[in-house]
């Protein structure tokens, strides 16, 4: 069941039955609505270098990148830039068959007939031979639905996987990770110098297609004239800002309350299903999806929760199913009337 069909049978099912727990809601900007900054009222010219170095103060990385750092409209649009240039290159594109659906519309439409390789229970990454081709590797840490961030291990055979040959190179789309600076598994891929780095202010301050920032690496950096050419309008820039400067606490919040949340819904799910779920996507911060090896239908007949089939996400043969806390079940607890 691909994702619009499932939000249909959600809409069936809990309409059928009250009492039906919705660990299904994938919607984050409905969820946190309340977090989430309003647009700036006034009107001010913002730089994109002035932005490429907030964001690298942000994160705590070296001023002296900010010539490799582009400013985008998020996240989707630097992909698709992206994209378009590893076509003209001839290159191999390897994506996770069951992140983000998106990433295969956007390589199709520059032209790629990318490969896949699963992420769940665990990533697993390609093991063709290496390519006379460039070879690109698009990973997301944290990763979604997997639902953390990677291991020590996994980073290991991702560097293992760049040294197969020289024309390995990395994407990593850093969109999920709310905490500053970025993980270490992040780091650790960035010191290798040949990883790009995608992140916006989607999931943190909760603005989709608003402004995002590729950092490229050394060997990308001829792709710096793609992004000059298609930049952010000035509203988005002034938008991105504000966000930066003048809401820099927003992503903590928004940490704060996704917390609450997964603690109802683990409150609230039976003790075989909670423990079904892996200790490191139940305590990695800011994290939403909650891997189970449990299929959706047992979930829905045997425990009365409702999650979502990995099918949702893209491609895989994992027999289990997602729950998330997204739902209305999870929020605030209204106040007493008085």
């Amino acid at each position: 069941m691909r994702f619009d069909e499932f939000q249909g049978f959600r809409r069936r099912q809990l309409s059928a039955s009250s009492s039906l727990l919705d660990a299904a809601e994938t919607n984050v900007y409905r969820a946190l609505a309340p977090i989430r900054p309003q647009p700036p009222t006034d009107v001010a010219t913002v730089h994109r270098c002035d932005l490429a170095r907030a964001w690298l103060r942000r994160f705590e990385l070296p001023r002296e990148w900010s010539g490799h750092a582009m400013v985008c409209r998020g996240v989707r649009h630097g992909l698709g830039v992206l994209f378009h240039r590893m076509h003209a290159e001839d290159a191999q594109l390897w994506l996770p068959g069951d992140v983000y659906p998106v990433y295969f519309e956007l390589a199709r439409a520059a032209g790629l007939e990318p490969g896949s390789y699963p992420t769940l229970p665990a990533p697993a990454l390609p093991g063709s031979p290496a390519s006379s081709r460039p070879e690109y590797l698009l990973l997301a840490n944290p990763s979604k639905p997997l639902g953390r961030y990677l291991s020590d291990a996994e980073c290991a055979a991702v560097v293992s996987w760049l040294r197969g040959s020289p024309r390995r190179s990395l994407l990593i789309d850093s969109v999920y990770d709310l905490g500053a600076p970025f993980a270490a598994g992040t780091r650790r891929l960035l010191d290798t110098g040949r990883a790009v780095l995608l992140h916006s202010v989607t999931k943190g301050w909760l603005w989709p297609r608003t402004f995002g920032v590729v950092l490229l690496s050394p060997s990308q950096a001829a792709w710096a004239e793609a992004f000059r050419a298609d930049p952010p309008t000035p509203a988005q820039l002034h938008l991105a800002h504000r966000l930066l400067i003048g809401h820099s606490d927003v992503p903590q919040r928004v940490v704060d309350e996704l917390a609450a949340r997964a603690e109802r819904l683990f409150e609230r799910l039976p003790d075989d299903v909670l423990g079904a779920i892996p200790t490191a996507s139940r305590t990695c911060p800011g994290n939403y999806f909650f891997p189970v090896e449990i299929p959706a239908e047992t979930l829905r007949c045997e425990h009365g929760v409702l999650a979502a089939p990995i099918s949702v996400f893209g491609d895989n043969r994992w027999p289990g199913s997602v729950l998330t806390s997204l739902g209305d079940a999870f929020g605030p607890t209204p106040a007493a009337t008085r």
